[in-house]
């Protein structure tokens, strides 16, 4: 589980390293709070973006995947494959009926997600055209994740970790000639589009190499269907909450000049763990879980869950560490430049602060939530996710209005952790799942090692200025000085894991050693 977790995070990183580069073209063209084209195309990304992520990043697959591999496994590819067809036809369906009405109410909703843009007309117009533009992305990446979803049944993780970097490719090609804002968004909008034909294209093409026969046919609601939509519906709001806590407080931000982009910049940050760490493994824990469930093996759902969490917050607490003990040097040291300006930089910064403290949080609903999805209930996370979405609507429109923009990350995360512990205490109650008191231990060792590490670079926060100064006379000195601080904290953090038992080099070798009867992921396959 661990390695197949590795090597998606490994290609995932490679696509998130795209999205920061994209990103720092994108602000430096655009700008912040200075610049109406800004808000209008981080209005235009969300929206596919929202899709993205609750459909290509783990939501579709929970009800997919597990039926896909059942399948496979009795029934036999032929089988599989007609199930496939039948589910692909019937999301490219659902996903053409949404694009459609969205693109033809676009205005009104407009008026329903960005209502502080009512006030400048220009911006308003701008928001629903560049809309209008990315919105067919859905389509598109929903008909990539089925064939993601495929790839993953069959122990193909390479293509899934590796699509997304299409996106980012496109788009940083598409911005990088571009000198005007307005036309830098339109540039980035189209290319949304493009990108998305392009990650289908891919994702099909490694499905039928590894023997995957799927065809787009006819619309059919067989039995089988019909299962798998009541399935995925729960699983889809079950495992969109963060998502969604996150388009809520994007409402709110649309009456703060300039904040959806702030937003955008704290959340490049805190979504690299998320999917480095949370979604990969979640995606290798759930087929690992359905197995043992179907095998009645408890031993081995024990093993997998206490392997999967100590591994998660063995690599989310330092980053949250570093989040919250370095926000403003990291936005301010990788972002503020041409157009996006110190103080754009800061009010990231002080958002990117709050998540920080949630974003482990944010993982371990990656993580809990196969232990719902592998015994096929997907109603009772659904039912946690819709109690966090009211909760971070009322603090959230409730610490707006008081302390101001950083309340709405403060109610994303306090949403999150209440998820967490309805999730984690209903799975204990019902004797599901207990951390062992191996497991526990390990927790406490990485949760201290994680604070000294966060102490350490708190430190090198408040004496950026002396550690600058030797690179004041050399171009680009924050961005150096910023990187080799992270660069320090990497290094540093494995020896204070080792030093406190968080884990062992022991466990790391082993982690990494094939034994016999193990499935390898075949990159050369693909």
């Amino acid at each position: 589980m661990i390695r197949s977790s590795m090597i998606f995070s490994a290609l995932t990183l490679v696509s998130r390293f795209m999205g920061l580069a994209r990103d720092l073209v994108i602000t430096a063209r655009l700008g912040g709070s200075s610049n109406i084209a800004a808000d209008a195309y981080f209005t235009a990304l969300a929206f596919p973006n929202l899709f993205r992520r609750i459909f290509a990043e783990g939501a579709f697959a929970a009800a997919f995947v597990p039926d896909y591999s059942r399948r496979l496994a009795s029934d036999g590819k032929e089988a599989a494959d007609a199930f496939a067809a039948d589910s692909l036809a019937t999301l490219a369906a659902a996903t053409v009926v949404v694009t459609v009405l969205c693109q033809l109410a676009m205005p009104w909703l407009m008026m329903a997600y960005s209502p502080g843009y009512m006030s400048d007309p220009a911006k308003f117009k701008l928001a629903v055209l560049l809309t209008q533009i990315t919105m067919p992305y859905l389509v598109c990446v929903s008909i990539a994740s089925l064939f993601a979803g495929i790839l993953t049944a069959r122990g193909r993780f390479v293509i899934y970790g590796l699509y997304p970097t299409i996106l980012n490719l496109v788009m940083l090609l598409a911005v990088l000639p571009q000198k005007d804002p307005t036309r830098a968004a339109f540039a980035a909008s189209i290319a949304v589009l493009v990108a998305g034909v392009g990650q289908a294209a891919i994702c099909w093409w490694g499905a039928h190499h590894t023997g995957a026969r799927v065809r787009l046919k006819a619309l059919r609601f067989t039995p089988e269907i019909k299962a798998l939509a009541k399935r995925a519906v729960p699983g889809v709001i079950a495992s969109s909450a963060v998502q969604i806590n996150l388009f809520i407080s994007a409402i709110l931000a649309s009456q703060v000049a300039g904040m959806r982009v702030w937003l955008n910049v704290a959340e490049r940050f805190y979504q690299l763990p998320l999917s480095l760490v949370g979604v990969a493994i979640g995606v290798a824990l759930l087929p690992r879980l359905s197995t043992a469930f179907q095998l009645k093996d408890h031993e081995d759902t024990q093993g997998a869950m206490d392997q999967a969490i100590v591994f998660a917050l063995a690599l989310s607490l330092p980053a949250a560490a570093a989040l919250m003990a370095m926000p403003v040097y990291l936005t301010d040291g990788l972002f503020a430049r041409g157009e996006f300006t110190f103080a754009d930089a800061a009010s990231s910064g002080a958002l990117l602060f709050h998540y920080g403290w949630g974003l482990p949080a944010f993982i371990l609903i990656k993580i809990l939530q196969p232990a719902f999805f592998a015994r096929g209930d997907t109603k009772t996370p659904m039912r946690f996710s819709l109690i966090s979405v009211g909760v971070n609507i009322v603090l959230g429109v409730a610490l707006f209005y008081t302390i101001g923009f950083p309340g709405i990350a403060i109610s994303t995360s306090i949403a999150s952790w209440g998820t967490v512990a309805q999730m984690a205490l209903l799975l204990w109650r019902e004797r599901i799942y207990r951390p062992s008191a191996r497991a526990t231990g390990k927790i406490l060792r990485v949760a201290a090692a994680s604070a000294v590490l966060g102490v350490l670079l708190a430190l090198a926060t408040h004496f950026r200025a002396a550690i600058e100064a030797p690179l004041a006379q050399v171009g680009g000195a924050k961005e150096i000085t910023v990187l080799a601080v992270c660069l320090v904290g990497g290094l540093l953090y494995p020896l204070l894991l080792f030093a406190f038992g968080g884990v062992t080099p022991a466990e790391v070798r082993g982690a990494f050693k094939r034994r016999k009867g193990d499935v390898a992921v075949s990159v050369p396959d693909l």
